[in-house]
Parts: structure tokens; C-alpha cells; sequence
């Protein structure tokens, strides 16, 4: 059983002849499986699903399952209703453009529910096939590339788009692939990942005739991070916003996921509400939430369901968005998992055992040699910072890598674990970190590994 794999290791004697990296076959290694912990995907990882979610769904899907009385009345009682609202009856119909109206409604009474009471229009709700989706299209609509078009019409200067350093690389090769021109801000990593207006203030400085900044795009709770903005440092991002004229996107999709004790979620929509006028009636905002980061309690990467909740945006933009969005439509079983993934009472469990494993991910983190990490307070990764040896920084270099893919190239030879370089997210100059879902089966393999990665190279 051990596994056959290519090697870094160099082959015999060449180690003193080349600087590059050369690929050993069948070097066996001392581990027989290898954990893969870079995709936020806990249910491919083993996580067990919620019954209620999926004998919805079931029943949707085969409705000769309504008539069978093993299901609970509530189950039955959903399932009806959501296939009330399909043509025909079925799932495998068409639905509504650009999706199931109740399940639009659902959503809007818990962000309803959610923000305390402020009013949601579910027809300001798209669905759409999961939240990276639904941000593409909102950024089509105000990013004008080389060529022209997007927002603001016509050729000339790029537009920009605010972007967090770290952040989700995706978000950012969104804006790329678009023409638009990423305009990366610093998170302040020292104050736990924290936004700072000084650090927006010097990016939009720093973009200056290199394009037009029209967006501000934030992850909260961060992605790759884990803070979770307060109350006031998101007022202090609404009141940058309406001052820059910039469209706030708001990426929310880890808002169910929570751990730190004394800390609540708050959305910029009941912030923005909330701060009165004149920012709740012109600040203009999309925020995006979705089924495969937790919505409600369930992780569910499969289904390819998400949303996106329009505020401020002008009556005639919105009929050309809801255009996009209803080209493609979400599938309709991730339509019903946006709908009937709702906070239950069993989640509570499984909440109290990711705390504990948040808790014990920080202190073996802190414990290692060189590692330092800000407690999780929410989302689903770790961002240690990794303060590399001269040797190890200086072996990168010799073999044309950034230092941090070489720790995590080590990682995965030595110990079968596959993380992600710091580098792929953006991050100060001179400090390399990893990104990795928390798993408890990793902490053995990493300390281990850790300790004698810094020892090889001390």
C-alpha cells in the first residue's frame, strides 16, 4: 500500500550539478493516501449530510416518495409546494426565468430574517449557478475592458476593481478575464486580516491613470482570512464607497459560518440599511451568497446553487442584468437546495465540533516553529503566515519558484498533504503563508513534516 509517486528529490549525484528540479519515479513515500484540503468541499472530504435537505429532495425528484408516510409531514409538505411552483409538476421542466418564484421568495424572508427586519424584494433576487456565477455577470455589466463595453459604454480607460490581498483568486481572474484591471488592497494582517480605509485610499491613489476604478469588491468573512468585519468597519467601507462613487460587491458567501464567541455576521445590506440616509438610499450594492459554502447549515458543492440580492441599482440596469442572468438559469436541484437549506436545530452539533476543531487548529499552528495564525473567527480556511529559513527561500529561488510553492510541493512529497500557496491569493511582499480547509486529520501529518522541513533547512 504505500503510495508510487513522482519525487523532488533529485536523482543520484545530480544535486551538486543542477539547480533544477528533477522528477524521480517510483519513489515510495510513507503515507498511502493523500489529503487534499485546498477546495472547500467537506463533503467530499466525508461530511455527512442533513436528512431534511436531501429528502426534500428526494421527494422532488421522485414524487411517488410523497405518498410514502416514512417521510415526515414537513418534508412532504415543502417538496409539494416547490413542485407546485415547477411547470408540470416535475424538476426536469424548465422553471421560471430566472428561477423558481418561491424559492425567490424564501430567500428574501430570511435575509429578512437575517438583517433584522429590513425589507428584501424577491424581485431583486437572481438566482443563478452558484455565487461566482452570478459576480461574473454583475462585473460584465460594470467592467469595460480594452475594447469597450461593460459599464460606462464605449473605448478608453480600463475599469478597476478593488480587490482584497489575500482573496479568492477566481474573484480576481474574473475581473481579468473581463479586461478589467484588479486593483489590489492590502488586508492588515497584523490587526487580524482587518480592512483598513488608508490602504483603500492609497490603492485608488496608486490606480490613478492606470484605470477607472467603478467597484469595490469585499469577502467577509474572508476568503482566504477568516475575519469577520465588525459593524464599524463596514460602515467605514459604505461611507469609502459612497465617497469614491464606487459599486460595492459584497461576497458573503461563508456568512453561516461562524465560530468565534462574541461575534455576529452582519451584512452590508442591514448596514447599509441601517446607517439612514443619504447611504442606504444611493450606495449601490450586490451581495452574493450561495449553496455551496454553507448556506443555511450545509455545504452542498454539487448542486451549483447561489444568489445574488441587487440594492440601489437603477430600475434600467436591472432589466438588462436580469437579462444576463436569465441565459442560465441555476439547475433546479441547486434551486431547491437554496430553498430548504434553513438553520435546524442539528446543526448546533455540528457547529460546537468545527469550533473545537477551529480552537485546536490554532493552537497547533501557533505551537510549530516559524508559524504564526490568527484565531478563525469564520469562513472555512486557515491563512498561517509561514516564516521561511534563508536556506529554504534561497533553494526556491535556485529551482524558479516562489518560495511557498516549494513548502508546499515539500508538503505534498513528504507528507501527502495538498495545500495552497500564499501566492495564489496575494500577499505582502517578503511573508509566504498556505491556505488549507480545516480538517482534523491533517495536524499530525503537518507538525510533523513542519518540524522537519525547518530543521532540513536551519
Amino acid at each position: 500500500g504505500e503510495l508510487q509517486a513522482e519525487s523532488l528529490a533529485p536523482c543520484p549525484g545530480e544535486a551538486q550539478r543542477s539547480s533544477t528540479c528533477v522528477f524521480v519515479q517510483g519513489v515510495k513515500k510513507p503515507y498511502t493516501e493523500l489529503i487534499d484540503v485546498t477546495w472547500g468541499d467537506p463533503q467530499g472530504a466525508g461530511l455527512k449530510p442533513l436528512t431534511f435537505a436531501r429528502q426534500v429532495l428526494a421527494a422532488c425528484l421522485y414524487p411517488k416518495l410523497l405518498n410514502n408516510e416514512r417521510l415526515p409531514a414537513d418534508v412532504r409538505q415543502r417538496a409539494e409546494g416547490l413542485l407546485h411552483e415547477c411547470h408540470g409538476g416535475s424538476v426536469g421542466s424548465y422553471t421560471d426565468l430566472p428561477g423558481i418564484p418561491q424559492v425567490a421568495r424564501q430567500i428574501s424572508e430570511f435575509i429578512s430574517r437575517r438583517d433584522g427586519g429590513v425589507p428584501s424584494d424577491p424581485d431583486h433576487i437572481l438566482i443563478s449557478p452558484g455565487s461566482q456565477w452570478a459576480l461574473q455577470n454583475i462585473l460584465s455589466v460594470l467592467v469595460r475592458g480594452d475594447g469597450g463595453g461593460g459599464g460606462g459604454g464605449g473605448g478608453g480607460v480600463r475599469s478597476g476593481v478593488l480587490t482584497p490581498q489575500p482573496s479568492y483568486s477566481l474573484s480576481v481572474m474574473s475581473v481579468v478575464g473581463l479586461g478589467g484591471v484588479p486593483v489590489p488592497y492590502q488586508l492588515w494582517e497584523e490587526q487580524g486580516w482587518e480592512v483598513q480605509v488608508e490602504e483603500l485610499n492609497r490603492a485608488l491613489e496608486a490606480a490613478e491613470g492606470e484605470c477607472d476604478p467603478v467597484a469595490l469588491y469585499v469577502i467577509n468573512p474572508g476568503n482566504p482570512s477568516g475575519h469577520v468585519q465588525r459593524r464599524k468597519s463596514i460602515q467605514d467601507v459604505i461611507k469609502f464607497a459612497s465617497e469614491k462613487r464606487l459599486f460595492l460587491l459584497a461576497d458573503e458567501v461563508y456568512q453561516d459560518c461562524i465560530y468565534k464567541e462574541n461575534i455576529e455576521f452582519l451584512s452590508y445590506k442591514r448596514v447599509l440599511a441601517e446607517m439612514g440616509p443619504p447611504f442606504c438610499d444611493t450606495v449601490e450594492l450586490a451581495s452574493f451568497h450561495s449553496a455551496s459554502k454553507g448556506l443555511l447549515g450545509e455545504y452542498v458543492c454539487g448542486f451549483r446553487g447561489g444568489y445574488v440580492e441587487l440594492v440601489n441599482m437603477d430600475p434600467a440596469v436591472m432589466k438588462h442584468v436580469f437579462t444576463i442572468f436569465s441565459k442560465d438559469n441555476a439547475p433546479t436541484p441547486g434551486q431547491i437546495a437554496l430553498s430548504v437549506m434553513r438553520g435546524l436545530q442539528s446543526l448546533q452539533e455540528d457547529k460546537g465540533q468545527t469550533v473545537f476543531l477551529l480552537l485546536k487548529v490554532h493552537e497547533v499552528l501557533n505551537s510549530l516553529p516559524g508559524v504564526s495564525s490568527h484565531p478563525v473567527e469564520g469562513g472555512a480556511f486557515a491563512f498561517p503566515r509561514i516564516d521561511l529559513p534563508p536556506k529554504a527561500i534561497q533553494k526556491a529561488k535556485d529551482l524558479g519558484m516562489e518560495p511557498d510553492i516549494f513548502y508546499c510541493l515539500r508538503l505534498l512529497e513528504d507528507a501527502g498533504l495538498f495545500f495552497t500557496p500564499g501566492c495564489e491569493y496575494g500577499q505582502k511582499d517578503g511573508t509566504y503563508h498556505v491556505r488549507y480547509d480545516t480538517m482534523d486529520d491533517l495536524l499530525t501529518r503537518l507538525a510533523a513534516h513542519h518540524t522537519q522541513f525547518m530543521n532540513d533547512f536551519s
